[in-house]
């Protein structure tokens, strides 16, 4: 085994892949573009997902790429051994070219060959789809893996929760998948029976096989062009090759926790470690969103509801450990050294991530302020406070629970025997709400409704191209969401648009859409599509050859489509709302209808 850094691991992976043919993709945003089932790119597939489903695209049929990805569901687990909310995601991807052999030969070859990771076959076990009604055992994958002398009592087969992926909404590709685990513990030699719920096995690559379409109907069809898409866990992986148990012994996290013991004058034991941890973590994530090319400010919805939670739980995990001023702009300066290189964006908005912490760390302070007086309020002349009553701290002031009891007991107040399950009845109720909120919002996905996104989708071209008419060339995109029902277009202007102006750019698309204009896709490299005018947002995740889309003589834009092949499918488009979303960012709501409705917009 080798010792490696990140970086250095990053760079042998995509070396690999690139001598297996594979062109190398830059990293897309952190925000789907045109994905409203989730809120963050969670996997290095999410802007691959049109290819997926047969796209061409336009660097070939082999891809490989290092994605920066945020995952809200691995919340709760921070703080362990190997769980983030932000990490980079090392993937390879077929699109119809190789399938299960020589993705799992190539897997293996990185992980075990000399040339390469040179790591200890002897420690390393999989899993493998145990099959069920839908599709059959995957005896295939199993067979590889023999073959490659993995024996029978390192491979077990587990079921769909465990290994399958996909749809990413209700219909669309998906199928069996097969995992890799190492065995972490340097001093313990690696069990001869692999038991995948021994978390001493830590999984390190994920190997998808796209091979059936779910259809409406729930049924499971073979994919007519079968699909390679894999995910190697960059974080996990450099722990390993550190000899570590744990990612945050790295240098990835390292420099952030020696920030935190320098800023809080604390030193890290088995009572605060997780606080350490968090910080890191959280800090991480928020400035990655906060330095993506989107613009995210905190808010109390989508991705700023989660963005302004990592920087208030950092800010409570700092006061714990007794850091009073404002912090989190000094870690953050940490990641961004550390990633600025691979991710220039960081760099380019320091000053904007630098600006939105301070000012969200500061606001929740004075909540947390507040929280303190209200919990003054409840104590007064009491023996106790119940644990709904913490729950009301926490619910209307972000106060956390374990501030409450410190504030308890430094006052001499019991817990009831009641308190913890009073709270977490009422916490548990909230997460039900929010989850079932959630989950009625990004319920749908791209394939669900596929031809209503790609009409609103080719919308926001026309929409984009109207702006930059009627407000001026200096208008530009920050950031789209689709829906089946609408589209939602974030761009660059200082002031409210006038009544005028709105029916100014609802007239040039639906005039644009009654000129029934083709809409062409041609592949260039980059700056061949800027010499011809196309409008290149983002530039920084394009690869040497890229899609441009023209309509007309209407718009121009780089994109990865899909897209309609003429305006004539898209019907009548009306802008519902536009209202500001930050400082110098407006955002427009739009719908298509399948005539023209008079006293539709409501500005």
């Amino acid at each position: 085994m080798k010792f490696l850094t990140a970086k250095q691991l990053k760079e042998l992976y995509l070396q690999f892949f690139k001598e297996k043919d594979h062109a190398i993709l830059p990293s897309a945003s952190l925000i789907p573009e045109n994905d409203p089932t989730v809120l963050f790119t969670t996997a290095g597939m999410h802007p691959l997902v049109p290819f997926l489903m047969g796209q061409p695209h336009p660097l070939g049929k082999r891809l490989a790429n290092a994605q920066k990805c945020i995952r809200t569901q691995d919340i709760d687990e921070v703080g362990d051994e190997t769980h983030t909310t932000c990490f980079e995601m090392m993937g390879n991807w077929s699109l119809g070219d190789y399938f299960k052999e020589e993705a799992i030969k190539m897997s293996y070859e990185f992980l075990t060959s000399s040339k390469w990771l040179n790591l200890d076959s002897k420690r390393l076990a999989v899993t493998c789809f145990a099959g069920d009604s839908d599709a059959p055992k995957d005896e295939e994958a199993a067979r590889i893996w023999l073959s490659l002398g993995v024996p029978n009592e390192r491979i077990a087969f587990l079921p769909k929760k465990n290994n399958w992926w996909g749809p990413a909404g209700n219909t669309g590709p998906c199928g069996p998948d097969t995992e890799m685990f190492y065995w972490t513990p340097n001093d313990i030699p690696a069990p001869s029976v692999f038991n995948p719920a021994d978390k001493r096995w830590v999984e390190i690559w994920n190997n998808v096989f796209m091979q059936y379409n779910k259809n409406k109907e729930g049924k499971y069809e073979p994919l007519a062009q079968k699909n390679v898409d894999t995910g190697l866990g960059l974080e996990r992986v450099t722990m390993i090759m550190q000899g570590k148990t744990n990612i945050f012994d790295t240098e990835v996290f390292k420099p952030l926790i020696e920030k935190v013991k320098e800023l809080s004058g604390t030193e890290i034991n088995s009572e605060n470690q997780k606080s350490f941890r968090i910080i890191a973590d959280h800090m991480r994530a928020a400035t990655f969103i906060l330095g993506d090319e989107k613009g995210i400010v905190p808010s109390n919805v989508d991705q700023g509801y989660i963005l302004r939670r990592y920087i208030r739980r950092a800010v409570r995990h700092g006061r714990l450990l007794g850091i009073e001023k404002n912090f989190c702009k000094d870690v953050a300066e940490i990641v961004i050294n550390n990633h600025k290189m691979d991710y220039p964006e960081l760099e380019k908005n320091k000053q904007f991530v630098f600006k939105e912490l301070d000012k969200e760390e500061t606001r929740f302070k004075e909540t947390l302020d507040s929280g303190i007086r209200l919990f003054s309020k409840m104590a007064e002349k009491k023996e106790s406070i119940s644990g709904k009553e913490a729950f009301l701290l926490f619910q209307s002031h972000g106060f956390p629970l374990e501030m409450t009891k410190e504030l308890m007991l430094e006052k001499g107040m019991r817990l009831s025997a009641n308190f913890d399950k009073e709270f977490n009845e009422d916490f548990q109720r909230h997460q039900e709400l929010s989850r079932l909120a959630t989950e009625k919002k990004f319920s749908s996905g791209l394939a669900d409704t596929q031809f209503e996104t790609i009409k609103l989708h080719t919308a926001t071209h026309l929409l984009h191209a109207a702006l930059k008419k009627v407000l001026g060339p200096n208008v530009n995109q920050k950031g789209s969401n689709i829906t089946a029902e609408r589209l939602r277009f974030d761009f660059s202007y200082d002031q409210k648009m006038t009544q005028e102006q709105l029916k100014q750019v609802e007239s040039l698309v639906n005039d644009a859409i009654k000129r029934k204009l083709p809409v062409t896709r041609e592949e260039m490299s980059i700056e061949d599509a800027k010499a011809q005018g196309a409008t290149a947002l983002f530039t920084s995740k394009y690869g040497e050859k890229v899609s441009v889309y023209t309509i007309g003589e209407f718009s121009k834009e780089v994109c990865t489509g899909p897209h309609v092949n003429n305006l004539s499918e898209l019907g009548h488009f009306r802008i519902i709302k536009e209202e500001s979303v930050a400082a110098g960012v407006r955002r427009i709501k739009a719908i298509l209808a399948p005539e023209p409705q008079e006293k539709y917009m409501s500005h």
